[in-house]
C-alpha cells in the first residue's frame, strides 16, 4: 500500500489543489501534515520576525478550516511545530511514507528547505515531488523558460496573454483516504507569546482564514455586490470594503487559487458583462505572477539591496530611530502616518498605501528599503515573499522597473487620494480634533 505525505505549506485548500490532487491519484493512502515554522518568530537580522500577529491568527483560522473540510471528506491535518525539515521527516517515519507532495517555492529560504528535504528523503529512497500551486500560469504553461522571461511587466504580459492559456480549476476531492484518524489541537494565537489585539472598529473589513471565507469573498466582491464592474477606477480608494477585491490574504495562504479567481470573472464576464474593470482584476492577478516568475528567475538577488540592478544606486543608510518613527505612524507626514497606522492596527493597508510609505522610506528618509520589505513581512495579514521584495525592489529602484528610480510626490499623492481628508481624519483622530 502506497502512502504519500502532503505537505501542506501556502495553499491550504482542497479545491484547485494539484499536490493533493496528485498524492490521491498515485496513492492508496494520504497523510495531510502542516507545520508551523517556529524560525517565523524569532527576530532576523533586520530585527523583525518573519510572521507578526494578524497573519498568524489568519493561518491558524485558515488551518482550522482546512482541517474541518478534511474530517468532512474522512481525513484530518496533522499540524506540528519546530523545524519543518524535522518535522517532515518524523511524519514520514512514522506513517511509513514513501513519498511526498508539496508545493515549489521561490523564496530563498523556503527553497532552501526543500531542498534540505529531498536530499535527506533521497538517501532514504522516498520520493519528494513539487507542483506549482500559487500562480495563475504553471511554468509549463510559459512555453519558454523561466530565465527567457522578459524582465518588464508589460512583455511578459503581452506575451502571455497571447501565448498561454489559464487551466480550470482542479475540482474538490470526494473522499480522503488516510491510514488513521488523529486528534492533534491546533494551538491558539496565546502559543506564540502575541498580546491579543482586538479588531479595531475603524478597519474596512473583518479578514477571516480559511478556504470557505475566500470562496465566500469572491462570491461576495464578484456576484453578491458586483463591485467588480467599477474596479478599475475605485482599487486606489483608501476607505471601504469594496473598492477593491481584498483577496490577497486569501490568496497568500493559498486559501483560494488565481485560477478559481479567473474562472469566476469568466462566468460573470459571460453571465452580466465584460468590461476594463473585469479585465483589470485579471490583469492584477498577471502582476503577482510576473513577481513569481521573477523571482524564480533571480533567485536570492531580491534580497540583496542592489537587487537586480547590481551596482545601481541603492539605498543604505540605517537609523533606528526614523525606522521606529516610520512603522509607529510618527514621521510627522500625515498621509504616511495614517496608512503605517492601519497597518500595524489590522495587518492591511492598501496598494495606493503601500506604495507610498515604501516610496517614503527610500526616497524621503534614505532609507535601506529592505527595512521596509521586512517589516511588511511581519506586520503584513497577505504577506508573500515574491510579491512583497519584489515590489520594494521595484519601489526602491532595484527591480524591475524599467524607468528606473521612482519617487512618489507624497502631497501630490495626499490631495489625489484623500483629498477631503477623510481617511487621514479616520485613522488619526487626535490630530484633527
Amino acid at each position: 500500500m502506497k502512502r504519500g505525505i502532503v505537505w501542506f505549506k501556502n495553499d491550504l485548500r482542497v479545491g484547485d489543489n494539484i499536490v493533493l490532487n496528485q498524492a490521491l491519484l498515485n496513492c492508496d493512502q494520504v497523510i495531510p501534515f502542516y507545520c508551523i515554522n517556529a524560525s517565523a518568530y524569532k527576530l532576523n537580522k533586520f530585527g523583525f520576525r518573519g510572521m507578526g500577529f494578524f497573519r498568524t491568527q489568519f493561518m491558524l483560522e485558515s488551518l482550522r478550516d482546512l482541517d474541518r473540510i478534511l474530517q468532512k471528506l474522512g481525513g484530518c491535518l496533522i499540524v506540528a511545530y519546530g523545524n519543518p525539515i524535522d518535522e517532515i521527516i518524523k511524519v514520514v517515519n512514522d506513517y511509513g511514507a514513501s513519498v511526498v507532495y508539496t508545493m515549489e517555492e521561490v523564496g530563498y529560504d523556503e527553497i532552501q528547505i526543500n531542498m534540505k528535504v529531498k536530499k535527506i528523503l533521497k538517501e532514504a529512497y522516498i520520493e519528494f515531488i513539487t507542483y506549482s500551486n500559487s500562480t495563475l500560469y504553471r511554468e509549463g504553461d510559459l512555453n519558454m523558460e523561466v530565465y527567457n522571461i522578459s524582465d518588464v511587466f508589460t512583455e511578459f504580459r503581452k506575451y502571455i496573454e497571447r501565448m498561454s492559456k489559464v487551466e480550470e480549476a482542479i475540482s474538490e476531492p470526494n473522499h480522503i483516504p488516510v491510514p488513521s484518524k488523529v486528534n492533534i489541537p491546533i494551538p491558539g494565537i496565546d502559543f506564540f507569546g502575541f498580546q491579543i489585539v482586538e479588531r479595531d472598529t475603524r478597519a474596512v473589513i473583518d479578514f477571516k482564514g480559511g478556504e470557505s471565507f475566500g470562496l465566500e469573498r469572491i462570491q461576495q466582491f464578484i456576484f453578491g455586490t458586483r463591485a467588480i464592474n467599477t474596479y478599475k477606477q475605485n482599487r486606489n480608494a483608501l476607505l471601504g470594503e469594496n473598492n477593491s477585491s481584498k483577496l490577497s490574504p486569501w490568496l497568500s495562504m493559498g486559501c483560494i487559487s488565481p485560477r478559481q479567481v479567473y474562472h469566476e470573472v469568466k462566468k460573470y464576464e459571460k453571465e452580466f458583462v465584460s468590461n476594463e474593470s473585469t479585465y483589470w482584476l485579471i490583469f492584477e492577478l498577471l502582476w503577482r505572477d510576473f513577481f513569481w516568475f521573477m523571482m524564480k528567475k533571480h533567485k536570492h538577488l531580491y534580497f540583496l539591496k542592489e537587487g537586480i540592478k547590481g551596482n545601481r544606486k541603492t539605498y543604505t543608510s540605517y537609523n533606528q530611530t526614523i525606522l521606529n518613527n516610520w512603522v509607529s505612524g510618527e514621521t510627522e507626514n500625515d498621509f504616511i502616518d495614517a496608512n503605517m497606522i492601519e497597518l500595524k492596527q489590522t495587518g492591511f493597508m492598501s496598494n495606493r498605501g503601500r506604495q507610498n510609505v515604501a516610496s517614503f522610506l527610500c526616497h524621503n528618509l534614505n532609507m535601506d528599503w529592505r527595512y521596509g520589505a521586512a517589516y511588511f513581512q511581519e506586520a503584513l495579514i497577505d504577506f508573500d515573499v515574491s510579491s512583497n521584495w519584489c515590489n520594494w525592489a521595484y519601489i526602491a529602484g532595484v527591480g524591475n522597473d524599467p524607468r528606473g528610480v521612482r519617487t512618489f510626490n507624497i502631497e501630490k499623492q495626499s490631495k489625489e487620494y484623500d483629498s477631503n481628508y477623510e481617511y487621514r481624519k479616520h485613522w488619526l483622530i487626535d490630530r484633527f480634533e
